[in-house]
């Protein structure tokens, strides 16, 4: 990678000449695989690859950026050159100057931690694979429709910027997944989805996918597609509710992890996604959740999809507590917000690829375990709903009343699981939601769940996170519609 540490510097000098009081120079390689099966036969097999650079400046107190896939001398020139012209020209309308919060120089490198790198094994492989999956699921219910998938992502990535950073990466990503489906009369249809409605989504290799038990679960997922095709409708109530964790990764991510971004604290989203009623002047009082709710950006966590060694900006990876006993105690950050905010930095700036300016993404957003047995949580409710993998979901933009809605139910009967319910939904306010949590499951049933496709940004970026979670415990939530 010599050639590119030869880019960098031209592009660092060239924009220092230009008057640029910052750069900085991200060189990106990603390779992209993914494979579908369904029914029996190999669907779809897509591959690809993408490289380029991008070059971000602050010149008159203004950002700058430009970014190509052309990587030679004249082109980073160029791109420098330009990526000052938009900040001059951004700078004339700029209210504020941008200040960045300091941070650590690093020279340093990072490799996903892995036995097996998807990327050395043959489609052929891949392939058998999944065809042995699909066949578990003939043998277990030979009229039911199924599909699976695998993805796999490696990303290297070189940073190096103004202040004396210089930064080497390689990332590896890896994904599974299967769905079950059971058809009954005319339109009407059940699934099942495993581990969760997004499949397994990871930092690592091959063998975190190997550990999964697919096999194992196949049976399961086919008897309650069946079971739910003739379920009864979930009643609308209001009842306690236990959540399975891979449906309350996902309520994290978008009543903690969106409405604690402090971008979307200052506004810069409010015209595409939203904004966020989580504002600095609560920060230390505003009682978010009960006092079993500990939640911390972690993009250091091992497995974690969110997981590297440093962020966008060259801020290494870091474990900052958002809440503390249900009490709002930090923000996502990017260095100019943790300045305007005095917060730390929680090294949450990532971009998608090379040709996008980093904006400030979930990592992994954890919510720690607590103490109780699934069969605990359950048996603490006379009257409830236990719901497992989501299906829906829709939250307003401030990040304050939402519906989810999950693939299974099951009634809680005198603390114990009874009828299925099909099409689970709830209704809620985040800050009631939160506190309305007595109790979590414990470190056996926690895990970090994998969202490959967080939207935001205009133009559009998507990002992969992760969601710490195990099951949950709520009283007095407005089911059914």
């Amino acid at each position: 990678m010599a050639d590119i540490e030869k880019m960098s510097r031209i592009a660092l000098r060239k924009a220092d000449s230009l008057g640029a009081e910052y750069a900085d120079f991200r060189y990106e390689e990603s390779y992209f695989e993914r494979l579908d099966f369904a029914d029996g036969t190999a669907e779809k097999l897509e591959q690809s690859t993408d490289r380029g650079f991008g070059i971000r400046v602050i010149a008159d107190g203004a950002w700058g950026f430009f970014s190509s896939s052309l990587v030679n001398p004249r082109e980073v020139s160029r791109a420098a050159e330009l990526a000052v012209a938009i900040a001059k020209a951004s700078a004339r309308i700029n209210k504020l100057v941008i200040r960045l919060a300091p941070k650590t120089i690093a020279r340093d490198s990072f490799r996903t931690p892995l036995k097996i790198d998807p990327f050395t094994m043959t489609i052929a492989q891949k392939l058998d694979y999944l065809r042995q999956l699909d066949d578990l699921v003939v043998k277990a219910d030979g009229s039911i429709s199924r599909e699976a998938f695998l993805d796999f992502k490696k990303t290297t990535k070189l940073y190096y910027d103004s202040e004396g950073s210089e930064i080497w990466q390689e990332l590896v990503q890896s994904g599974a997944g299967m769905t079950v489906t059971a058809a009954g009369q005319g339109r009407a249809r059940a699934s099942r989805s495993y581990p969760s409605n997004e499949g397994l989504f990871c930092s690592g290799g091959w063998e975190l996918i190997e550990s999964e038990p697919f096999a194992d679960n196949i049976p399961r997922l086919c008897e309650e597609a069946r079971a739910l095709l003739a379920a009864p409708e979930c009643p609308s109530k209001i009842c306690d509710i236990v959540l399975d964790g891979s449906h309350l990764g996902l309520v994290i991510h978008e009543s903690i992890g969106h409405a604690l971004e402090l971008d979307r604290v200052f506004g810069s989203e409010r015209n595409f996604s939203g904004a966020s009623f989580a504002t600095p002047d609560k920060i230390g009082k505003l009682k978010y959740g009960s006092e079993h709710i500990n939640v911390i950006c972690d993009s250091a966590a091992v497995t974690g999809l969110g997981s590297f060694g440093y962020d966008d900006e060259g801020v290494k990876a870091a474990s900052i507590p958002l809440i503390v006993n249900g009490i709002l105690t930090g923000y996502l950050s990017s260095r100019e917000t943790a300045d305007k905010a005095t917060v730390p930095l929680s090294a949450s700036m990532v971009a998608e690829g090379w040709g996008n300016i980093p904006l400030i993404r979930m990592t992994n957003t954890n919510l720690m375990p607590g103490r109780y047995t699934l069969d605990e949580l359950i048996g603490g409710v006379d009257d409830g709903i236990y719901m497992e993998t989501s299906s829906s979901w829709s939250i307003d933009d401030m990040r304050q009343n939402f519906q989810f809605g999950c693939q299974l139910g099951r009634l809680i009967e005198g603390g114990k699981l009874t009828t299925y319910v099909k099409n689970p939904t709830y209704t809620s306010s985040t800050i009631d939601f939160w506190n309305s949590c007595d109790g979590l499951g414990d470190a056996s049933l926690w895990r970090i769940w994998g969202t490959p496709n967080c939207g935001k940004g205009q133009p559009g970026q998507n990002a992969r996170t992760g969601q710490g979670a195990s099951p949950g415990r709520f009283r007095r939530i407005k089911v059914g519609r």
